[in-house]
């Protein structure tokens, strides 16, 4: 990255080493908002927090009457917040929805520290977890369009660094014509990073479509491991394919898309992919930005669909999984419900609850290998949904056509008439559908 960009992308480089966060969940008390699940959001974006390495001191739901377009909380509140913040010795303040450019700079005035919201700590997180070169290029690009419009404040922070020796009248330390010829060389810069970025993301998504192919040409059928972070998916597929994915009991563990060849138990070999996961308020930002990696789930055949049942907001979890897919237009895709974590359960009711809204529904432990037969039973009864069994008649200096059915299917029975090979066979629906110039009129 350019040296001259590291001030506007850095917003965080000019905090002590130890980040003290003082974290904010707010909501409505006109009946639209609720304490509890504010309280659940904020507790989820503690977790967040602590994987981006804050130390939280303190956390508070807010109940608000109305919200303040100038700084998101009312006066009042706002006050506490501020009193709170110099109470717990807190250096960043973090709130759980998304606050606009001139919200942030308002609060920042206010707490006189850096104020950021869940988006920035999502951002955060994903730069520092990111592996592969193409996650990474993702996440710059994705934070320097989130930092874009926030260059008035990144500005005002740097000279904050730099102290008051700038010689303005206002208590910045800078002029204002200062500011805001710095703003628009910023402004440059970070277009000149943007144009760099997606050309350089272009390449590296050239690759991955060619992998992409390459894996389709095999004609092996592929499900994707989804569902929100931390529900196990990785540790679902290490249980299975003994993989080695890394496994963490934080969120967003692990980002980078992982592939694993796997033999059902009707010896048909079938690719697992473990996607990156997903997370209720995701970021558009992140949607567009991640949109390659998640594309594995669109290319995917079947879509496992994991959730930790044991979560006491499994139900909520669930539904922002397939608000997540709607999103990135994934549609029509068969879906089997997993429900992770059974071993965890202290009563039959969740079980209950999902299997009356899913019907496509297997439970297992991936941690104890627990219901992994249930779950290749459940994966077969899909695929066998994309099979045919057609009567095929090939001619021999064809041969190559019949090896590929055979290696590609279930043979039932195989014969010859005259200079043809006559074949009944079991065969996915996709190869039935290109070879149809072989199959029988009559076949079934």
């Amino acid at each position: 990255m350019d040296d001259d960009l590291m001030a506007v992308h850095e917003p965080f480089k000019f905090l002590h080493d130890e980040k003290r966060g003082l974290i904010v969940s707010v909501y409505k008390t006109d009946g639209h908002g609720s304490k509890e699940i504010a309280a659940e959001h904020l507790e989820e974006l503690r977790l967040l927090a602590e994987t981006f390495g804050v130390h939280i001191v303190h956390q508070l739901v807010c109940p608000i009457r109305r919200y303040d377009a100038s700084t998101s909380v009312t006066e009042g509140k706002l006050k506490e917040l501020v009193e709170l913040s110099k109470q717990y010795h807190a250096n960043l303040v973090i709130f759980d929805d998304e606050i606009a450019p001139s919200q942030q700079r308002n609060l920042e005035k206010a707490f006189g520290l850096p104020v950021i919201d869940r988006t920035e700590v999502i951002l955060g997180v994903f730069a520092e977890r990111a592996k592969t070169k193409e996650a990474r290029l993702q996440i710059q690009l994705a934070q320097v369009k989130y930092q874009a419009p926030r260059l008035k404040r990144l500005w005002t922070h740097l000279s904050r660094q730099h102290g008051s020796g700038g010689g303005g009248s206002g208590g910045g330390g800078y002029t204002k014509g200062e500011g805001e010829k710095q703003i628009e060389i910023d402004r440059r810069i970070l277009k000149r990073r943007i144009e760099m970025l997606e050309k350089e993301l272009e390449g590296v998504q050239a690759i991955r479509e060619v992998q992409r192919h390459s894996r389709k040409r095999s004609e092996i059928p592929v499900f994707a491991i989804i569902g929100y972070t931390n529900a196990g998916k990785s540790t679902l597929l290490n249980a299975l394919t003994a993989a080695g994915v890394f496994v963490e009991n934080k969120l967003f563990a692990t980002l980078d898309t992982t592939t694993r060849k796997f033999t059902l138990l009707n010896n048909q070999d079938i690719l697992l992919i473990d996607t990156v996961g997903f997370i209720r308020k995701l970021p558009h930002l992140l949607v567009a930005a991640f949109r390659s990696t998640l594309e594995e789930a669109f290319e995917a055949d079947i879509l496992l669909h994991l959730v930790d049942v044991s979560h006491p907001m499994a139900e909520e979890q669930a539904e922002t999984a397939f608000h997540v897919l709607k999103e990135l237009n994934v549609k029509d895709k068969p879906i089997i419900t997993v429900l992770n974590k059974i071993d965890l359960l202290t009563s039959d009711l969740m079980l209950s609850k999902f299997r009356l809204k899913y019907p496509n529904l297997v439970a297992l432990s991936a941690l104890n290998a627990k219901g992994f037969d249930e779950l290749q039973e459940a994966m077969i009864k899909e695929l066998s949904k994309r099979r045919r069994v057609i009567s095929m008649r090939i001619a021999q200096c064809e041969y190559h056509v019949v090896s590929e059915v055979i290696r590609l299917g279930n043979v039932i029975s195989q014969d010859y008439e005259g200079n043809d090979v006559l074949l009944k066979v079991d065969i996915p629906a996709f190869i039935a559908e290109r070879l149809s110039k072989y199959v029988e009129k009559d076949s079934s």
